[in-house]
């Protein structure tokens, strides 16, 4: 036993002494590579020094040097799979107020009311139970269909609407999806009556924050041959996306349109999507005298695929302002409750949603957070040697390796989560409904913000809100003064 004991302290020893050597060599090699490394770049000069990469980082930052690179590459344009990486700041100087004393929150077992009505004047209105709508995604053009089906899965389960974007019509997502919004838009499918009457609502398609209103030609060789069908396509023919909607030039063309597919659907709502622009209002205008039952103004964030860089970096309204100033003029001509206002672009969090709807938005749409949320961890299918968006889009590598179901239920769990943190928010601002959130209960830390929304500074207080805060009696157990 003793010479056993002996053995092992002997073998501990020894480990220890190459664990010890281990780490000297480990230290020695590690501090003559960085001194291999440091040494020229502190005495290099510069042209001749690696530093200037990171100068020229510094100069341009890292989005702009790959996306300059990756132009050097092609003879077209770079594709960005989901958007560009401009995001603007307005909302996150946009702050809800805290009901307490001067406004009591709602007692804690209140049931909110988170439904929304789009198209309330509309035959057959569209009834949700959310105020959060999937934005169009388009099938073949983007994403595969098992995401569509996905996406109305999770949708139908939140009680929300999906939309069917500039894809072609899908029986499946049709058949998955409890709501579903049909775009009519700049294409040549999607047109047939059979499939316009099986629609709950249309959306008449005329450009969004991501693209403005341009075309795209998807060539027929990228094109498979159940894609093909779907879009009534001859073999070798190419897919178009036009920059305009064939027959529509003036605000009556637009209202023929509108009444066509009133009748055509039994009087489902029909609204017109556009991206927000310098004017906004004179679009805004047109959409609604022309009969639109809602109207969705997308943002200069929203994201799409296969847009052109400078269409989604450097065109059009950001959301904020968009949604700002759409609201002033539903309220100018007395359209709240009688057309719907819908708005998207980049919005994430529970805040983004419930701040666009106090700025007068009856609801909102998600795009980019969806796609996130449907995919979830299945995104550990493809990284850490692809990109997430490998197992989203038709083409992708991993296109056939989703799964629809878990896919389906995270979606279903972002949406409650979502929903159940701007219920909570508006118990904290003293209601009942979401509906109820006004720009009364929010506040800027921002001037040129306050000016955009016309909302109060949170620099000072308020005009008194109430002409009955002077009568606030506050009692001690010595004495009762009035404020």
């Amino acid at each position: 036993m003793a010479g056993n004991k002996k053995l092992t302290l002997k073998k501990i020893g020894m480990g220890a002494l190459t664990a010890l050597g281990g780490a000297y060599l480990a230290r020695m090699a590690f501090g003559y590579l960085a001194k291999g490394i440091t040494y020229p770049l502190i005495t290099d000069k510069f042209e001749e020094n690696l530093w200037e990469l990171a100068t020229s980082v510094q100069r341009i930052n890292i989005n702009k040097l790959i996306e300059t690179e990756l132009r050097a590459e092609t003879k077209s344009f770079i594709e960005r799979p989901i958007g560009g990486p401009k995001k603007f700041k307005y909302l996150d100087k946009i702050m809800f107020n805290i009901a307490q004393l001067e406004t009591l929150p709602a007692p804690r077992e209140t049931n909110i009311d988170t439904g929304v009505v789009i198209g309330p004047l509309a035959r057959k209105p569209l009834k949700l139970k959310i105020p959060i709508l999937v934005a169009g995604m388009s099938y073949g053009l983007a994403l595969t269909e098992a995401y569509k089906i996905a996406f109305a899965r999770g949708a139908s389960a939140a009680g929300t609407a999906t939309n069917t974007g500039l894809g072609p019509w899908l029986e499946s997502e049709r058949k998955a999806a409890r709501h579903l919004i049909l775009q009519y838009s700049r294409i040549d499918w999607n047109k047939d009556e059979r499939i316009i009457k099986q629609s709950d609502a249309m959306e008449i398609q005329f450009g969004q924050g991501a693209n403005a209103g341009a075309g795209k030609t998807l060539k027929a060789e990228q094109i498979n041959g159940t894609l093909r069908k779907r879009m009534g396509l001859q073999k070798g023919q190419d897919a178009v996306i036009h920059n305009r909607i064939e027959g529509i030039g003036s605000g009556k063309d637009l209202a023929s349109l509108i009444n066509y597919l009133k009748e055509i659907t039994g009087g489902v709502p029909v609204g017109v999507k556009m991206g927000a622009g310098k004017y906004l209002e004179e679009d805004l205008k047109i959409a609604v005298e022309a009969g639109a039952d809602f109207v969705s103004v997308d943002g200069a964030e929203g994201g799409t695929h296969g847009s052109l860089p400078i269409l989604e970096d450097d065109f059009g309204v950001p959301a904020m302002i968009a949604a700002s100033r759409a609201a002033k003029f539903w309220e100018d001509n007395g359209l709240k409750g009688k057309v719907s206002l819908l708005v998207g672009g980049q919005l994430v969090t529970p805040g983004d949603c419930l701040k666009m709807i106090a700025l007068g938005a009856d609801a909102v749409y998600m795009g980019t957070a969806i796609l996130i949320a449907a995919t979830h961890n299945q995104v550990l299918k493809t990284i850490p040697f692809e990109p997430p968006t490998q197992i989203a889009y038709e083409h992708g590598k991993y296109s056939g390796k989703f799964d629809i179901a878990k896919g389906a239920d995270s979606l279903y769990n972002f949406l409650h989560s979502t929903v159940y943190e701007m219920e909570e928010a508006v118990k904290s601002l003293g209601k009942t409904a979401i509906r109820d959130v006004s720009k009364e209960d929010i506040f800027a830390i921002d001037r040129d913000v306050a000016e955009i929304a016309g909302i109060e500074l949170g620099f000072h207080a308020p005009a008194n809100k109430h002409q009955k805060r002077n009568a606030f009696i506050i009692a001690t157990p010595s004495r009762t003064r009035e404020m």
